[in-house]
């Protein structure tokens, strides 16, 4: 079964059950809110048209507060645009096939360009074509009623209900400045990330989080094999300093320079290492400075318990 999951793109994020009522609700409120306008400005049957779109957009606000598709420039930008592209095609282009066609192409590029690409807009793009006399009656005071109208309640009622609960977050900035990591955690901890830790931090968010943990992983391996290519200088290798060769997971090594015997030949430059932490944990060896430092992806000093990466402007210099 878990295999069946995987190949369907089930995800099991841990996310509690308060937090699921809490989206329902929202998403209940919003949408009795924009049925009521759109009927008002549409009519009983027009209205079915738009408010579609806005019950997806209230999907991503309501239960996807923090993902970037559902930020007040992407919900805006995303049917506001979308809405002038697609009432454009409808009184330009006589043909209803091509119109929806270009209108809801016309209206991806358009919020891919202008940083605003959110998915229900295409479908209120494609309202503008579709929506019959009464959509088409109002030209481009479509946009304002109800599409205008229709977001600004939506973004003021996702604000006002997602601040009632502390652990949501929408806008996104508008995170709890407690809860931030402190600005002098730049250095990276050297302990690898696992899956196991992925899991841990996503049930602590306690909320659905719209990239799998397989994405974070990769993301991650990614992010440490680039940083892997990256190697010191010889001349940054220096005795007592401690060197990670910035692998993951089971090959992460940790070795201290003991002792050297610095030589104008760089082959016969030579340093004794002893490895303190990971992979050949209490071993030890010797070899060229300029092989030592092909190794060494970067420099670490212990901090509390925890090795730190020095920072880039440090490495190689005397404490």
């Amino acid at each position: 079964m878990a295999t069946l999951f995987k190949y369907l793109g089930i995800e099991f994020t841990p996310v509690s059950h308060t937090e699921r009522l809490v989206s329902a609700l929202g998403s209940t409120l919003v949408i009795a809110c924009i049925f009521l306008i759109s009927r008002a400005s549409l009519g009983p049957t027009a209205s079915l048209l738009i408010v579609p779109s806005m019950g997806a957009s209230a999907v991503l606000l309501f239960a996807v507060p923090h993902g970037a598709l559902s930020q007040p420039w992407n919900v805006f930008g995303g049917h506001i645009l979308s809405a002038l592209v697609g009432v454009s095609c409808s009184m330009s282009i006589a043909n209803e096939t091509a119109a929806a066609s270009i209108a809801v192409g016309g209206a991806v590029g358009v919020m891919y360009y202008l940083r605003c690409i959110h998915p229900p807009g295409g479908a209120t793009a494609l309202a503008a074509v579709i929506g019959g006399e009464a959509t088409h009656a109002l030209g481009y005071q479509f946009v304002i009623t109800p599409v205008l109208v229709n977001v600004l309640v939506m973004l003021a009622i996702g604000v006002a209900f997602n601040f009632i609960f502390p652990w949501r977050r929408y806008p996104a900035w508008l995170v709890n400045k407690e809860k931030q990591a402190p600005a002098e955690t730049t250095w990276v901890s050297e302990r690898p990330i696992e899956h196991a830790d992925l899991v841990a931090a996503l049930s602590q968010i306690d909320s659905f989080i719209d990239v799998s943990e397989n994405d974070l992983l990769r993301i991650y391996q990614l992010a440490t094999g680039e940083a892997h290519q990256r190697h010191l200088h010889p001349g940054q290798i220096l005795l007592g300093h401690y060197y990670a060769n910035g692998e993951a997971g089971e090959d992460w090594s940790l070795r201290q320079i003991v002792d050297e015997s610095p030589n104008s030949n760089p082959e016969q430059d030579m340093v004794v290492y002893k490895v303190v932490a990971g992979v050949d944990l209490r071993s030890s060896g010797i070899e060229s400075r300029t092989d030592f430092a092909r190794w060494a992806n970067h420099e670490v000093v212990r901090e509390n318990e925890h090795w730190k990466r020095v920072a880039p402007e440090m490495q190689g210099k005397p404490p």
